[in-house]
């Protein structure tokens, strides 16, 4: 067993742990990332279509065009990369977020992380949770029918024919119109294979429009829209599946189908990866899954914080990076004994799910997330704290699968009384 010692470890080497190490190594703090996989980069690598960098390089790259960028500045830096490396357990000191001033914080936290060279605990001041997403699963969603060879998240087939060479099977049924499924609609037809449909619980798609143009309506494949899975057929290997569609939400059985398939590709929603986040006693939010943060992204545990899909699920690797460095900097901040006189609660409003983060701070600039609950056109989102609208920003078009961000500077807060018991919500209308 080795010891390590740190200013700021970073749990995750994807896009979002890359970008926020590299921020807190541009001021001289020392860092370290701990990557269970044996390359940096995450699910980028796998990620072998474009439509990455367009905000953060202004240039269309592929994900593993758009790794390579930070990856080539990680090994250029003073930060020390451990790969093939899991964190199997997180020790901190479990005091609420700190109103003292006084830098440098102790070093008080720990990670045990396993490795094929034994076990190195990793001890540091601060800490960074970049784990990124999971996808869910069959169980998640209890799709009934028996249990046959066939049955893949999109994720996994992804990396098995991006990464590994290999076909899952030759006739598909996508369940769930995620963006990860659109874009496996439009490769397995590029491998030849046959995409029979993609099946759609909610009256609208889950991803983003440009993917369903380009992954679907360009190939010819069917989307059906409020229609529920409601049976897997198969002994050995899958043989089709039942949909049943839907009128007001309520299933319509006289009315189901059956698709003939051999391979059936679930991409039913992502979710932040929150077990060692629990584990470590860090508080999670129930409409996101990821941890509840303060305007500095940090969690309920004093000196640790998250950012990117760790945080919560985004739609585009460019907002991970962007949150991810600002991540960075409130982290240097923090660990220089910056602390914000007043943090104002944000929630969500009419049409809002979430709101992230859970607070704003009057006093600097904001960078706050949030989905919608509806498809509107021509919308309007309003910032309201108490009676006063304070700020208001028209919208085109807002839908769930495109999240929404807005900046909210210090002029947006005239007048507001030194009193956390107000809340700033976050309405569409």
């Amino acid at each position: 067993m080795t010891e390590r010692f740190f200013d700021v470890a970073v749990i995750g080497g994807g896009a979002a742990g890359m970008a926020a190490a590299l921020e807190l190594d541009s001021r001289g703090f020392s860092c370290a990332i701990v990557e269970r996989e044996d390359f940096l980069g995450g699910i980028l690598m796998q990620c072998i279509h474009n439509g990455f960098g367009i905000h953060e390089f202004t240039q269309e790259l592929t994900g593993p065009e758009f790794a390579e960028r930070f990856i080539e500045r990680v090994l250029e830096s003073k930060i020390e990369v451990f790969l093939n490396t899991t964190v199997t357990r997180f020790d901190a000191d479990c005091g609420s977020p700190s109103a003292s001033s006084c830098p440098p914080p102790p070093i008080n936290k720990t990670l045990v992380c396993v490795s094929p060279n034994g076990v190195t605990l990793v001890r540091c001041r601060a800490v960074v949770l970049a784990m990124g997403c999971r996808e869910r699963n069959r169980g998640n969603i209890r799709i009934p029918g028996s249990r046959p060879a066939g049955v893949f998240t999109a994720g996994l087939a992804q990396r098995l024919v991006n990464i590994e060479g290999y076909i899952p099977g030759r006739e598909i049924v996508i369940i769930g119109s995620g963006d990860i499924g659109l874009i496996m609609a439009r490769r397995m037809s590029w491998v030849g294979c046959t995409v029979k449909a993609v099946i759609e619980i909610m009256p609208y798609p889950a991803g983003l429009t440009r993917n369903i143009v380009q992954c679907l309506k360009d190939f010819g494949i069917p989307l059906f829209l409020s229609c529920q899975t409601t049976n897997i057929f198969g002994n050995d290997r899958v043989e089709g599946v039942e949909v049943t569609p839907m009128e007001n939400g309520v299933p319509v059985p006289e009315k189901r189908f059956r698709i003939d398939c051999d391979t059936v590709l679930l991409s039913v929603g992502l979710v932040p990866e929150n077990e060692l986040s629990r584990a470590a006693g860090v508080e999670l939010s129930v409409a996101t899954g990821g941890p509840l943060v303060d305007s500095g992204l940090m969690t309920s545990i004093d000196g640790v914080f998250a950012c990117g899909n760790a945080l919560h699920v985004h739609d585009l690797a460019d907002w991970v990076s962007q949150e991810s460095r600002m991540a960075g900097r409130y982290v240097a901040e923090w660990l220089g004994g910056s602390r914000p006189v007043l943090q104002i609660p944000t929630k969500p409003g009419s049409n809002v799910r979430y709101v992230s983060p859970g607070r704003v701070d009057p006093a600097r600039d904001n960078k706050v997330y949030l989905r919608s609950l509806v498809v509107k056109n021509n919308a309007v989102l309003e910032l309201r704290l108490g009676k006063r609208v304070i700020k208001s920003v028209k919208k085109t078009r807002v839908q769930p699968s495109e999240m929404i961000g807005v900046n909210i500077r210090p002029k947006d807060f005239p007048g507001v009384a030194e009193r956390e018991d107000v809340a700033l919500e976050f309405c569409i209308t």
